[in-house]
Order: C-alpha cells, then structure tokens, then sequence
C-alpha cells in the first residue's frame, strides 16, 4: 500500500522527503489549498482524482508525497525555492514526479489516467 504525506512548504517536502530515502518516492505539486477547502490551481483540482485512482499502481511500498507550493502569488514568484531546486526543476502546478529520475507529468497530463499509471508503474 503507497503510504501518502501531506506537506506544505518547500522545507517541509525537504524534510519528509529526506525521511523517506531509499525508498520509492512519489511527489505531487500543487497549488496549496484556499480558505474554501480547493486548490487555486484548477489543473490541480482536475488531476487530484485521476492520481488518487492510479495509485494502485503504484509499488506497494512507496511514498506519495503531496506537497502544496504556497498560494498563487508565491508560486508566480519566479524566485521561489521550488523553481530554484535544481533537483525539482518545476515550472507548472501540478507536476507528479518520481524522485530522483527524470520522468515526469506536468499541467494537463496529470489528468490522464493512462500516462500516470504509466508513471507509477515504470519503477526500475
């Protein structure tokens, strides 16, 4: 069973992320939640349920991590720690990455069932 985390905040994601090392880490950004319970993002928010139904293909033992980036104007901030990352590289919410490896679903494709499941599933 993928066990999942929710974070907020770069130095969050950082933490949990670090806790979870050698295991296979999933990361999905979004746009945090706002006072009427939605992400900003409406990408986001059509892509939440497709990445929650595709989960079962993911390897049983690994982590999900849900990480909100801050509210719209944080994230428009080109200077912001998530667009700094080298690592993380992100320029679009929502981005569903696998830590450490290069593939990765972007705006519009975390809506699509077949190309998520085909990321949860190409585990090496």
């Amino acid at each position: 069973m993928v066990v999942e985390i929710g974070v907020e905040g770069y130095d969050a994601f950082q933490k949990v992320a670090e806790e979870n090392k050698g295991k296979v880490v999933f990361a999905l950004f979004c746009g945090s939640i706002d006072a009427n319970g939605q992400s900003w993002c409406p990408d986001c928010v059509v892509a939440a349920p497709v990445i929650n139904a595709n989960l079962k293909y993911a390897p049983k033992d690994s982590v999900l991590i849900h990480c909100g980036v801050g509210d719209r104007q944080f994230w428009k901030d080109q200077n912001n720690a998530f667009r700094k990352d080298n690592r993380l590289a992100l320029k679009s919410v929502p981005t569903l990455l696998k830590l450490g490896q290069p593939q990765r679903l972007e705006e519009a494709q975390c809506a699509k069932p077949e190309m998520v499941k085909m990321l949860f599933e190409d585990v090496e």
